[in-house]
């Protein structure tokens, strides 16, 4: 008799799922014809006041505060994927994300001036060398803000800043300074952090007494550096200034943590090589640019925008890569000054600015969300 009962039941559940998706398929119909007035009329797709009435209405419909929150989140999807319906509408007929990028074929690199943070030997001068080679020239400054600063005023064609280290984390700084200077990531390139403890050419490892290096640099190695406690760690600003200090002083009691080629440059030796525990560390450097232009074959976009403190309010705001068949990279909040509990996302997407599906992501999020600010497609 149950199983009777059950297949009854699921008969009638059957029917119901029938009626539900032909009710779905009506209402996204009436949002065709919204979003054919929404064009006309030049109004915008989202309006949190509405939704906010709606929501409030259907949930007042249900009993029981299970039903509530459970009607609730049913019509936010429904509005979110009505949304999103509209927005590939208005696309269709010319609507989308505006913006000032241009496509180029190919980024030059000879012949130009590039600007990184620290001296020559540091990890940032490494990577403009990877990305560049020796035709660009380079040259150093002593931040990342001026690094960023001599792009924007056009002493620089491109500025070299790391972002993310693969054990570390993100730079955070560097993040900030994303918002702080209208500069555009063009490129981006990624270098194996590889540490190795320098001397003088006669110092011994046993005679060692004080090791200078950059803050991360001293933990990416605190294995191998806290197993000679007689060592006195000190930080410095960067890799290559530890190995600069150690052959200015000339102190064979002294050593930096720096790369192999800041001790060639430098002239110190390889006391110990590899020294760092996580043999697979990399950082990721961006490339930047005054220019807003993007390689046609540029297959990740990173951008920003700022949100409410507001629960849902990502979680919604999300739903325009998932309902375009976008895949998300990376994603790193930082807070906005001066609004306590507010927030500025940052987020690393798979994509171009050519293709429908970004232009309706981005149309989404520039409506949803505040402040959106294209970094750049690279």
């Amino acid at each position: 008799m149950k199983t009777l009962d059950l297949e009854e039941i699921r008969k009638q559940l059957d029917g119901i799922d029938r009626e539900l998706v032909a009710l779905f398929e009506t209402r996204m119909e009436l949002c065709r014809e919204v979003a054919e007035y929404k064009i006309g009329t030049g109004k915008p797709v989202y309006d949190g006041e509405r939704e906010q009435q709606k929501i409030d209405a259907v949930t007042g419909m249900v009993e029981g505060e299970f039903l509530k929150q459970a009607v609730k989140e049913l019509f936010t999807q429904i509005m979110t994927i009505s949304r999103n319906y509209q927005y590939r509408q208005m696309a269709e007929s010319g609507f989308q994300a505006e913006h000032t990028f241009r496509p180029v074929k190919s980024l030059a690199l000879s012949g130009v001036r590039v600007a990184y943070q620290g001296v020559e030997g540091a990890y940032s001068h490494g990577a403009a060398l990877k990305y560049f080679g020796q035709e660009a020239s380079l040259y150093h400054v002593a931040t990342w803000d001026d690094a960023m600063k001599e792009v924007e005023e056009g002493r620089a064609d491109y500025a070299v800043l790391p972002i993310e280290n693969s054990s570390a984390g993100a730079v955070t700084d560097n993040y900030d300074l994303l918002m702080k200077y209208h500069n555009y990531i063009v490129a981006e390139t990624f270098l194996t952090v590889n540490h190795a403890l320098l001397g003088l050419p006669d110092a011994r490892t046993e005679d060692i007494r004080t090791v200078f290096s950059h803050p991360q640099a001293l933990m990416q190695c605190s294995e191998f550096l806290n197993a000679n406690r007689q060592w006195k760690q000190i930080s410095v600003e960067n890799t290559a200034v530890a190995a600069k200090k150690v052959l200015e002083e000339g102190d064979a009691t002294q050593a930096a943590v720096a790369s192999e080629i800041a001790g060639e440059l430098y002239g110190l030796k390889v006391l110990s090589s590899s020294i760092n525990h996580n043999k697979n560390n990399t950082t990721r450097f961006i490339i930047l640019s005054k220019e807003a232009v993007y390689r046609e074959e540029a297959e990740k976009i990173s951008l920003s925008f700022e949100l409410p403190h507001k629960s849902g309010s990502l979680y919604n705001l999300l739903s325009n890569f998932i309902y375009n068949g976008v895949n998300m990279f990376m994603i790193e909040s930082r807070p906005i000054p001066g609004r306590n509990w507010e927030y500025r996302f940052f987020v690393d997407i798979e994509g171009n600015l050519s293709q429908a599906s970004i232009q309706n992501a981005l149309k989404g999020i520039s409506e949803e969300g505040r402040n959106m600010r294209i970094l750049g497609n690279y």
